[in-house]
């Protein structure tokens, strides 16, 4: 005789697949779930430290173009203003312009009653 056992003992031959697929699913969206934080901290891991970082203290305010690789700058640092040239021949200071907060040279702003200025136009006529 032989000693196979019998069809009665052996286990079931088809499992739950719900418990494993679910198994599966999880761990996939976990490592997809890694990989795209991953990726967000290795694109955005320069904001992140500069964020406690101060304000630059060099800015370019404003920039005109005034024909082929020729510009002038409006430039800050700190509380300084300073009107720069950009020329193929290198970059030149123009001048300093007064401070951020001073107004030097504006003229005065006149107020201008509209009435009277509506009645004096009318007069003309």
């Amino acid at each position: 005789m032989t000693n196979l056992p019998a069809i009665s003992n052996l286990p079931n031959a088809a499992p739950d697949l719900a418990p494993s697929l679910v198994r599966v699913a999880g761990a996939l969206l976990l490592v997809v779930g890694l990989f795209l934080a991953g990726a967000w901290l290795f694109k955005n891991w320069r904001r992140l430290l500069h964020q406690t970082a101060r304000a630059p203290k060099l800015n370019i305010l404003e920039v005109k173009s005034l024909g082929q690789r020729h510009a002038i700058y409006v430039v800050g640092y700190e509380q300084q203003r300073l009107l720069i040239a950009s020329s193929p021949g290198g970059v030149s200071l123009l001048s300093h312009l007064p401070a951020a907060g001073e107004k030097e040279g504006e003229p005065a702003a006149t107020t201008i009653n509209f009435a009277a200025a509506l009645q004096d136009a009318l007069g003309r006529k």
